[in-house]
């Protein structure tokens, strides 16, 4: 038996060696996390030390579903989805071996909640374009810039940040990629209000912030490289899709069996239209884990998010239809700022709002469809006359 299989063979004994020293009733959710870590349970895909067993990843939902079958908290997945489903494969990946044991576990426990500090207002699909700066000073990086969509940055503790640091060669060259902390002094963030009333996002000014160089994942103006890691996660993440009959399609369902005075031939046919490729897209989903068990994800991820977005917005859009007009009542236009996104726990005009920026955010569709014609159907790409260009001389 090989070693890998051996552990495979032993990870029920595992959880319950755990469950036996840390009782998920009378243990703190946070201590439990970290036990968890600990025993190697928390992603067990990643490397021994390092919160894993070096295992397939497929085996994490037998992990998950016997921890949850013994009530066990799970990681906050809904308050730290970036640091849960991007920065933490992103440090798997590439970061040296003191920066995974400083950064994960504070991660996986909620210690540590992350935001990322990507787009810009000139950098948002083109992502290669970003202007913030980052110039070195002796052991540290000082970072002068703007940010925008930043997703929970009032609430995060740390930042993945994508940032300039020489403009004297093509954009894709010139990035290098950061561990940024939110609390420096110079970082300011100011809410920006989306269509919905509510402020989920911000926009972040960085004046003379201090990254330690211990702190730069992966090599000087080797951030592009490291920031594709990152939106592959993130694109299968946001397109992983919710359990069979779940999500925005349940939602539905349930209200065309609990309301039978609201249905008619026409919608009937659309639903089942509706439910057959939101059912469709999750076993879809299904199969691309299954096939990513073994590694990174990879250009595919860009096809779930593309279609999560799709059929997020035409499912709203039935949804209000099928409510008639009390589908355009509207609960509360109050800003708030909200920690998670509550989806299926408002009213349908909240969820046909906010579906709009499912096609925006994680990458537009546009870009995603690029994505996928250049890099999994082989297609001819775009014609670009930046890509030999150094920033510096690029017109914006």
């Amino acid at each position: 038996m090989t070693t890998g299989t051996a552990i495979a063979a032993d990870l029920d004994a595992r959880v319950a060696r755990l469950l036996a020293t840390h009782d998920p009733a009378t243990t703190d959710v946070r201590e439990f996390l970290g036990a968890r870590f600990d025993h190697g349970l928390a992603w067990v895909h990643f490397p021994v030390g390092d919160g894993g067993l070096g295992l397939s990843q497929i085996h994490q939902a037998r992990v998950d579903a016997a921890l949850a079958a013994a009530g066990a908290p799970g990681p906050a997945v809904d308050r730290n989805g970036i640091g849960l489903g991007m920065a933490a494969p992103t440090i798997a990946a590439v970061g040296t071996a003191e920066q995974r044991r400083k950064f994960l576990r504070p991660l996986f426990t909620g210690e540590h909640i992350y935001c990322q500090l990507f787009s810009e207002p000139g950098a948002g699909s083109d992502l290669a374009a970003v202007a913030t700066r980052a110039v070195r000073d002796g052991a540290d990086w000082v970072v002068d810039g703007q940010k925008v969509w930043t997703s929970g940055a009032q609430n995060a503790q740390l930042a993945i940040l994508v940032a300039r640091t020489d403009p004297s060669v093509p954009k894709h060259a010139g990035l290098t990629y950061f561990l940024c902390d939110m609390s420096d002094p110079g970082i300011e963030i100011r809410p920006l209000r989306q269509i919905t009333g509510e402020a989920e996002f911000n926009e972040v000014f960085l004046t003379g912030v201090r990254v330690p160089d211990e702190n730069r994942l992966g090599g000087i103006g080797q951030g592009w490289g490291v920031a594709t890691t990152t939106l592959n996660n993130e694109r299968v993440a946001i397109g992983s899709g919710a359990p069979r009959e779940g999500g925005l399609i349940g939602k539905v369902a349930q209200t065309w069996r609990e309301q039978p005075h609201r249905r008619d031939p026409a919608m009937h046919d659309e639903l089942l239209r509706l439910w057959v490729e939101a059912e469709v897209a999750r076993l879809t989903g299904e199969r691309l884990r299954q096939r990513l068990a073994a590694g990174q994800p990879g250009p595919e991820g860009s096809a779930m998010k593309l279609a999560f977005a799709r059929l997020a917005q035409r499912i709203s859009g039935f949804e209000i239809e099928l409510h008639g007009e009390a589908g355009l009542r509207y609960d509360d236009w109050t800003l708030r700022r909200p920690e998670v996104v509550d989806f299926t726990g408002r009213e349908p005009g909240y969820r046909y709002l906010r579906a709009k920026g499912n096609s925006i955010e994680g990458g537009t569709s546009e870009i995603l469809r690029n994505v996928i014609a250049e890099r999994v159907l082989g297609l001819p790409p775009e014609h670009r006359v930046d890509k030999t260009v150094a920033w510096k001389d690029l017109p914006r």
